[in-house]
């Protein structure tokens, strides 16, 4: 057992040394661990892994994830408290925007409407997050009404998730025409793989089938031949256009 534990202890020296090399650290560490043994591990470990790893973003997302899991509303008391002490307009929209992640959409409806107010009451952000809130609670024609305003009174303002919030909205009002022409456009330039999936869905609902399958091949070779990154990310949206593509 002791011989075991020494020739592991080399291994991992050797390990941190080729580590610290790789890397660029400070040439120095490499003295420190070929010759304090466990004790440089220990300082190397501790100065150098620890710090790098708990600045990782993966790491971050951890650590977020278990707070949220442990405490879900932490955030929304947080946010809450910001905006009855600042009353600002950006402190009520970051309310608004968690009570609609928490699904309270009816609450952030109300947090939007009062903050909608004066020089604000056009305000381009606070419109999208009361349209989402809106759509959210079910009230489809509410919400495209107000992205209608939103776009009268802004119409330099550009954001691909108003645009896909103002298809889906025709959708769930029955304009099937007016809903597939947006998302058409959207299935265009939208960053994601939803709007192409959910145009996929409303193409093959109102009969246009061969379309939706043309439209969710082309999206799944794009996916293929695109990078990594945009796989892992959409990999939800893109298992659904799998799994639609084979029922048509």
């Amino acid at each position: 057992m002791p011989s075991l534990f020494v020739v592991l202890s080399l291994v991992f020296q050797a390990a941190l040394i080729v580590h610290c090399i790789k890397t660029g650290r400070n040439q120095i560490w490499i003295w420190v661990l070929a010759l304090l043994s466990m004790a440089g591990v220990i300082a190397y470990v501790v100065a150098e892994l620890i710090p790098d790893l708990l600045r990782s973003r993966t790491t971050q997302r951890t650590v977020s994830g278990v707070k949220k899991a442990l405490d879900p509303e932490a955030n929304l008391r947080r946010y809450e408290g910001a905006a009855r002490m600042t009353g600002n307009v950006d402190s009520q929209q970051r309310y608004a925007d968690e009570l609609i992640r928490q699904g309270q959409a009816a609450k952030a409806i109300e947090v939007c409407q009062q903050a909608l107010r004066g020089l604000y009451e056009h305000d381009a952000g606070l419109l999208l997050t009361l349209a989402r809130a809106q759509f959210e609670a079910g009230q489809a024609l509410a919400a495209r009404i107000t992205l209608d305003l939103l776009i009268e009174h802004n119409p330099q303002f550009k954001s691909p998730e108003g645009h896909l919030l103002y298809a889906r909205a025709l959708e769930a009002e029955g304009d099937d025409a007016r809903a597939l022409a947006e998302f058409k456009v959207l299935a265009g330039y939208y960053p994601g793989a939803e709007a192409t999936v959910r145009y996929a869905q409303l193409l093959s609902r109102t009969g246009e089938s061969e379309t939706a399958k043309t439209v969710l091949r082309e999206l799944l070779d794009r996916a293929q031949n695109g990078p990594q990154h945009y796989r892992r990310t959409q990999a939800d949206w893109l298992a659904k256009a799998t799994q639609q593509l084979g029922t048509l």
